[in-house]
């Protein structure tokens, strides 16, 4: 675990909450496949495009480019689709499965930009185990970096988010954790350059492990550290 505020690694939380995509499991490959034919058909500049569609509903990306003539809710049913139906190369980020398995089914659980139907799909075919708490891209009128989604995956948990140490590797979704009041790890497996950021980071789930204290709150803890 690293990072210049250690408060993430001394407090107790009341759950973990996760984003899915670049956090507990990889599916760049299989991501960027999708969209990088969707934005040769529609003239984008692929490699300037790519980046920037990493943590937020595919209906908010496509939004924000206000193309002429493109409607963001069929495009975005359109490449949810395509995503379901390729999942070649989607896996745990290391030790992930094992991590999740580890923590109590009531004290976590998953918010992601993904429509429900691609995060199931995503999360068998990483190994991951389903949580009972799932917010995905439908339940929430305005995604990350809006707080909506954190705030009701903590409701559903019956626990207040700024009890809460949110998972999460890109922007948007730091920021949502951010605006949700939570305290905020950053995964960094998938980054190919640093992310600038105030907070905690850990590369994978490996060494780490969770104490529950005699008050049902969680400590996060790391293997030799």
């Amino acid at each position: 675990m690293s990072g210049s505020d250690s408060a993430a690694a001394t407090s107790r939380y009341s759950a973990f909450l996760f984003d899915m995509d670049g956090t507990i499991l990889n599916s760049i490959a299989a991501a960027e496949r999708i969209w990088g034919v969707w934005a040769l058909r529609h003239g984008l500049d692929v490699a300037s495009f790519l980046p920037t569609i990493h943590g937020a509903r595919a209906v908010d990306t496509v939004a924000r480019l206000a193309l002429p003539g493109v409607d963001p809710e069929q495009e975005a049913i359109g490449i949810t689709l395509a995503e379901i139906a390729d999942v070649e190369g989607i896996v745990e980020i290391s030790g992930a499965a094992d991590f999740l398995r580890s923590l109590p089914a009531d004290k976590w659980a998953v918010v992601t930009s993904a429509p429900r139907d691609l995060a199931a799909r995503r999360m068998k075919a990483a190994g991951i185990p389903v949580p009972a708490v799932l917010v995905t891209a439908e339940d929430v009128a305005a995604g990350k970096p809006h707080p909506d989604g954190y705030l009701l995956a903590a409701s559903k948990l019956n626990v207040d988010a700024r009890d809460c140490l949110v998972f999460e590797d890109a922007a948007v979704g730091i920021a949502a954790g951010e605006a949700a009041g939570a305290t905020v790890m950053v995964v960094t497996a998938t980054h190919f350059h640093p992310l600038a950021s105030p907070h905690p980071s850990i590369n994978s789930y490996e060494t780490m492990f969770t104490e529950i204290d005699s008050d049902g709150l969680m400590l996060l803890q790391e293997r030799g550290a």
